[in-house]
């Protein structure tokens, strides 16, 4: 049995350790005790390490044949790379910051594959991406909405994290790009508001974000491509004003004599309203609309995607879209179905016959559907 060491014991990094447990050998790392504890009581190998070092985080990887990354966004890069410097295979959903094709180098120096941004989105959305490339003549417009949001909508934000909340901050304050008449357009997070329908649902409210990362620059010949988060209508005016009045901002300012950073008191008052308690029940929601040509014909295929809390099993939505297309991602390259060295993003395994169909068939073993219309 090979042995998967999964670095991050949060909601996304237990489902997935867990899934993975049926067929490979699966040890947890993690700081938290409490974190640890729970994977322990679901009957897996557990391995305290400090995540935020990267000598913890080569000793934890030490004995693994294949490294899963389950770690907030603000850890994702040095994690990977430490994880790389061990020499070790990667599949990463941290979904750092960081321009992560400054660790192909020494990924490829190494002899071992990276995948990276490996989740529902980005994730699945570059996956199909790039297996429609692979199959038309062109692509001409690429568009993803898509949110995790709690099916009890709650005053005053009606919004739970369904992952790192210190992420969703992230997307709320990093400049948004995306390709218009094939040119990158940045405009600021939480901009050009639109409502959209959605069928079983009724109005969402889409923006701006961050989300095309990687393929910003491996489909420049893609003329026009967005993405967009989805939330409840009025969630959208609320983040813009904690915005604006400054609530998110990191350097310190002086209150009462005592310098504190804005963003860790928001942090400390907010992310106690978005926590997901025992049996909260979410739903993710994804639309990824792909228009171009095929033997000189015009083409435009639409994916859509609802899922909802699993009640058998307790697992988030946002736990199973992400984690599954992640784990997905990990029988993939085990079976030797995915072999280029260096950082891939999803994009590159689309354009790998088969893949997508290989990553959508296992996610369906877990319910997760995709419907898909001409």
């Amino acid at each position: 049995m090979q042995h998967v060491v999964v670095l991050g014991a949060g909601r996304v990094g237990g489902a997935m350790a867990l899934d993975l447990a049926s067929e490979f050998r699966v040890t947890v790392a993690d700081r938290s005790e409490a974190a640890l504890a729970r994977m322990a009581a679901r009957g897996l190998a557990v391995r305290h390490a400090n995540l935020a070092d990267s000598e913890g985080v080569k000793a934890a990887v030490a004995d693994a044949d294949l490294v899963v990354g389950a770690v907030p966004g603000f850890m994702g890069f040095a994690t990977a790379q430490a994880t790389l410097e061990a020499g070790k295979p990667l599949v990463d959903i941290s979904f750092f910051d960081d321009d992560c094709f400054r660790l192909d180098a020494l990924a490829k120096a190494q002899g071992v594959t990276a995948i990276v941004d490996c989740g529902i989105a980005p994730g699945c959305h570059n996956i199909i991406l790039g297996d429609l490339a692979r199959q038309w003549d062109k692509v001409t417009s690429f568009e993803c909405l898509v949110g995790g949001l709690p099916v009890v909508r709650s005053w005053p934000y009606e919004y739970q994290a369904g992952f790192s909340p210190i992420d969703v901050i992230e997307e709320y304050t990093r400049p948004s790009r995306y390709v218009k008449d094939g040119r990158i357009v940045t405009f600021p997070a939480l901009s050009e508001p639109e409502l959209v329908e959605f069928e079983g649902l009724g109005t969402l409210e889409s923006f701006n974000t961050d989300g095309l990362r990687s393929i910003l620059h491996t489909f420049p010949q893609v003329p026009d491509m967005k993405e967009k988060t989805l939330r409840y209508p009025g969630h959208i005016e609320k983040m813009r004003m904690l915005r604006e009045s400054g609530f998110f901002g990191k350097d310190p300012i002086q209150v009462g004599g005592v310098a504190i950073s804005p963003l860790d008191l928001t942090t400390a008052l907010l992310f106690p309203l978005w926590q997901m308690h025992e049996g909260d029940e979410d739903f993710t929601v994804m639309r990824v609309t792909v228009a171009g040509e095929a033997k000189g014909q015009p083409v435009r295929k639409v994916f859509s995607l609802l899922d909802r809390y699993d009640r058998t099993t307790g697992t988030t939505s946002m736990a199973r879209t992400t984690g599954y297309t992640c784990t997905a991602a990990v029988r993939l390259l085990a079976s030797g179905g995915y072999t280029r060295k260096g950082i891939n993003p999803p994009e590159y395994l689309g354009q790998v016959p088969g893949a997508w169909d290989f990553i959508r068939a296992d996610l369906a073993k877990h319910n997760v559907l995709f419907t898909e219309t001409d």
